[in-house]
């Protein structure tokens, strides 16, 4: 999926006096007609999120981590795959959902209630934080973490967040999903009802902050069974094992929410 117009072509007249950096225009079939992302070549800073976020929305440019991981595996490796990627807006996320719910609703996780519960609903209470200024803090939070050296400061030609993933053809759920847009479509759905922003991307791993987390075990238990249909892994091969430990422990009012695919 292309997001046009692509201003990546153009980052050195743009001025925005970005770091030494990285093209990326290599995909699981050979070089791209365009590149798909920029990433830096040195470890993010404090601050760097936010401040890509301010000065290159104008270029239509959204900032994204991204993560090496601990073999240093970055874009140029990950076989994007862009000319096998949809738009996120051809598809419907309850129906995304549901497919993947009814996909593993013999699971032992979900057994006890094999019916797809649907969309959980926006949060009614707790404090809605502005979800850029919230998602800049996490961004320094992980910059400034033992990891730190692991995150570059990347930039992706997106309209929103949410379609980053589909933005550069990313692989990271192949295994779940070979076309991410319908991914992205879900991602779409919790930006409007959890204020989510993609904050890093790795070769199988996603983060996102969250501006409006559920503050009651009910909102949490029924947002985990989304999160069962969108990344089973994250659940039933991570610890807390079960939807309502997970709710419990992993998203009852809490800012970042991680996926990873086996």
């Amino acid at each position: 999926m292309a997001t046009l117009p692509n201003s990546l072509p153009s980052l050195a007249t743009s001025g925005l006096d970005l770091p030494s950096g990285t093209l990326v225009d290599v995909t699981a079939d050979g070089p791209w007609h365009e590149p798909l992302l920029w990433h830096a070549d040195e470890p993010v800073r404090p601050g760097a999120w936010r401040d890509l976020r301010t000065r290159a929305r104008g270029l239509g440019l959204l900032p994204v981590l991204v993560d090496g991981g601990r073999r240093g595996l970055w874009p140029a490796g990950w076989e994007l795959d862009p000319a096998r990627t949809s738009c996120p807006g051809d598809h419907d996320a309850e129906e995304v959902l549901r497919g993947f719910w009814e996909d593993n609703a013999d699971d032992e996780l979900a057994a006890q209630d094999t019916a797809w519960p649907g969309l959980s609903p926006a949060p009614r209470g707790g404090t809605r934080e502005d979800p850029d200024v919230l998602a800049g803090e996490i961004a320094d939070m992980f910059a400034e973490s033992p990891d730190g050296p692991r995150f570059r400061m990347g930039l992706v030609p997106a309209r929103r967040s949410a379609d980053i993933p589909a933005s550069i053809g990313w692989r990271g759920p192949l295994n779940h999903e070979n076309d991410v847009a319908r991914l992205c479509a879900v991602l779409r759905s919790w930006e409007d009802r959890f204020d989510i922003r993609v904050l890093i991307i790795g070769f199988d791993t996603l983060v996102v902050s969250v501006g409006r987390p559920p503050t009651t075990p009910e909102e949490a238990r029924g947002l985990a069974e989304e999160h069962f249909a969108f990344c089973p892994d994250t659940i039933d091969q991570s610890p807390p094992y079960g939807l309502d430990l997970y709710a419990e422990r992993n998203l009852l009012s809490q800012s970042t929410w991680g996926f990873w695919w086996d």
